[in-house]
């Protein structure tokens, strides 16, 4: 079913800087299916433990404080390009666990040519990582993950998307039209920058929402 496209909200405005892309270690390219590939290897996000980083992935729903305003958390994520987050489904846990499905709608870089509204399923998420699939017609054609280690002075975050299908003999074929038609070179770049910028941010945005130990 195709959905009407949402409206990009007016960027908000945050007392913190986005960090840049050259602050992370990146790359693109292809794997032996033709399927796009994005790595990043994050600067280290100081003072978070992945403890920290796996709470957010579950506690991503809902307002925060910022400056006396009151702001949707997803919205704070990446002050530009999100534009909305919904819990689709609750998952085996309730809420956002493992099995739980997220409708994810942005545009990298403010550019609706990079628009993308999709819903997709947790397979993943404790203390060593975050991964969301996408299926589509029965076969998975992304996968995000999301990995989480700890190290001198807080976490190391390695991020790794993958677009395309690894189905035999038709899989070189769909994933030539999906990078022309669908997730080009182009998107894949603008969506290294933009997870940068927001990974980045979860080091001023987490601790201002983890719960404190009480007693």
């Amino acid at each position: 079913m195709l959905r009407r496209r949402l409206p990009l909200p007016e960027p908000r405005c945050l007392p913190w800087p986005l960090k840049p892309l050259q602050s992370a270690q990146t790359s693109l390219g292809y794997d032996e299916h033709g399927r796009m590939v994005m790595r990043i290897r994050h600067s280290v996000l100081a003072g978070l433990t992945p403890k920290m980083v796996a709470w957010w992935f579950a506690n991503i729903g809902g307002d925060m404080d910022i400056d006396g305003q009151r702001i949707n958390r997803y919205l704070a994520w990446h002050p530009h390009d999100h534009i909305r987050w919904e819990l689709a489904r609750p998952g085996r846990e309730g809420g956002a666990s493992v099995g739980a499905r997220f409708r994810i709608v942005e545009a990298f870089g403010r550019n609706l040519e990079f628009y993308i509204d999709v819903t997709e399923t947790v397979t993943r998420l404790d203390e060593a990582g975050f991964t969301i699939t996408g299926v589509r017609l029965g076969h998975r054609v992304t996968e995000l993950k999301h990995d989480f280690s700890p190290v001198a002075g807080g976490t190391l975050y390695v991020s790794t998307l993958t677009v395309g299908s690894a189905m035999p003999v038709l899989g070189p074929a769909l994933n030539r039209v999906i990078h022309r038609y669908i997730f080009s070179e182009a998107m894949g770049r603008a969506w290294l920058t933009h997870n940068v910028e927001e990974v980045g941010l979860l080091e001023h945005i987490v601790p201002r929402l983890y719960p404190r130990p009480t007693g």
